[in-house]
This record gives C-alpha cells, structure tokens and sequence, in this order.
C-alpha cells in the first residue's frame, strides 16, 4: 500500500506528465478522436516491431483496404501478408488476419472492450490488450511497453533502466502510479509512453527538455550508470536468416502463382541457409506447400 509521501508524489508525477502531454504530444493518427478500435488494434500490431515513421503510412493503406475486422476476414491469408512488406516480422499479419477472423465470428465484427475477450483473440497480448481496451474504449488500465518500463525505473526508482520484463510486476507498478479517474488514466498511459519515446530514451536521454525531471528519483540521486543486466544486442540484418525469409516471402508474394525450390535458388544461393529459411516459412504458415511448389498461403 502506498504511504500519504508516495501518493502525493504520485499524483504531481500524473498531473505533471498529463498536462505535458496534452501540450506537446505528437499528432499521431491512433490518437485522433474518433480513430475506431480496430484501427487501434491494427495500430498496436504494427508498432510492436516497427518504428511509427514506417508505420503511419502503412496503417492508412490497411484501413483504407480493410475498415473492419470482417473485411480483413473474408481476404485471403496471402494478401495480408503482401500487404505487410516492409513492415517486418510478417507473422503479425497472420496474426492480425486470425484476430480479424475471431472477431468477425465471436464478437460480431466488433473488437471487444474487456481485457479477458481481447487475450482470447488469437495472436493478441497483455499489452495489445490493456491498450486497446484503455485507449480505444477508456478502461483504466495500466498499459506498459518499454518506453513506460523505462520512465518508472527512472522517475520511480531511480535506476538508470528497467530490470528484466516481469508482467506482473511490471503491471502492478504502472497501476500504483496511474490515476483513478479512467479519462486521465488514459492520458497518463499514453504521456508515460510518449516522453520514453522521445525524452526519456534509452541512449540519450534529454532530462533538460523533460516535463518531470524535477520529480525524477534517478535525476535525484544524480543519474548512477546501470549496474545491471544488458539487453541483447540485435544480430545484424544483413546475410541473417532473417533476410534470407524476406527476399523469399517476397518473391513468392510478387510471383502470385506458385514457384519451385528451383526457382528460388538464385535468390538465395548459400543452400543450407536458403533450407532453412524456407523451412522456417514453412513452419510459421507463411507458405505452403502443394504439387506445383510453393506459394502463400490461401
């Protein structure tokens, strides 16, 4: 239970924050009045993984093809996942198309407001959860991504970044922060997100140009280097399997017709490497297999 000191402090660190937010947050469209729940749903798929620069023209180009759950259901498989390149990781559009499908058949149509029918979507998490029911609906609930994860250990605990990703924990220290009033809980979700992204970064962080750095403990105690765990460094792109899944998906995806293993040789010489992105395809369900080679899925 928090003492009188920590929910004072609590509450200036909300109000503080909200009122920032409302003044310099970015104009994204996920943001907009009357930007519906599914193109929030579609919104926190694609930003998962991708940055929101690539994301925002991408998500336009999905809506505009697809404006409800039941459009994306009654599409096949492969042109979802067409209309995911260069986004990455094109399992989400599998995903994101057996989500539609879900809701499209158990809700009609409409994506649910309560956390315990979003989970049981296929492909759908506790953050995409919490987010969509907190800021498509305005449920209070504690939303945590690594931008949030970062501001708490820094401006509650003033450690330099996060521990290790612990849901339970993770959700219960955003809820100890988050106000009670859903409409300002709403707003508070989103300002914690915002000034990770852009203030209270990972690398630099700009604690001259941040709205709290007068509350912040880590700011306080005199910003201490991290003594803990690093996070794992991404392998590089270039010559991974992961680019090796990429420029196969593709072919297989321009080509509309299906293609033998003979014909997708030259795009990836290196066989062992080929093999197995293609295994991997294969495997995830972003291609098929049938008499005539290999294709997407239907």
């Amino acid at each position: 239970m928090q003492t009188v000191s920590e929910a004072a402090s609590a509450a200036e660190l909300t109000r503080s924050l909200n009122a920032w937010f409302r003044l310099e947050a970015r104009d994204l469209p996920w943001r907009r009045p009357g930007f519906g729940a599914w193109g929030i749903l579609v919104s926190e798929v694609m930003l998962q993984q991708t940055p929101v620069v690539r994301v925002i023209p991408r998500l336009r180009e999905w809506l505009d093809r697809w404006p409800t759950p039941a459009d994306l259901a009654a599409t096949p498989q492969s042109e979802a996942i067409r209309a995911w390149a260069g986004l990455g990781y094109p399992r989400r559009a599998l995903r994101l198309h057996a989500c539609a499908t879900a809701i499209t058949e158990s809700h009609g149509g409409v994506v649910p407001r309560d956390v315990d029918a979003l989970l049981a979507l296929p492909g759908i998490g506790d953050y995409t959860a919490r987010a969509v029911a907190a800021f498509a609906y305005g449920e209070r609930h504690p939303v945590v991504d690594t931008n949030v994860r970062r501001v708490l250990a820094r401006c509650v605990d003033g450690q330099g970044e996060p521990a290790p990703p612990n849901a339970r924990r993770d959700l219960a220290a955003m809820d100890a922060v988050l106000p009670a009033d859903p409409s300002e809980a709403r707003v508070f979700n989103a300002a914690a997100m915002e000034l990770g992204a852009v203030v209270c970064t990972a690398r630099s962080p700009r604690c001259d140009a941040c709205p709290v750095a007068d509350l912040c403990a880590w700011r306080g105690a005199g910003a201490p280097a991290y003594l803990g765990a690093r996070r794992a460094v991404q392998k590089r792109y270039e010559g991974s399997d992961r680019q090796a899944r990429g420029i196969l998906l593709r072919a297989l995806g321009s080509a509309r017709r299906p293609l033998s293993t003979e014909e997708l040789e030259p795009l990836w010489p290196e066989a062992t490497q080929r093999d197995r992105a293609l295994s991997g395809l294969l495997s995830d369900g972003l291609v098929a297999s049938g008499p005539d080679g290999l294709s997407l899925p239907d």
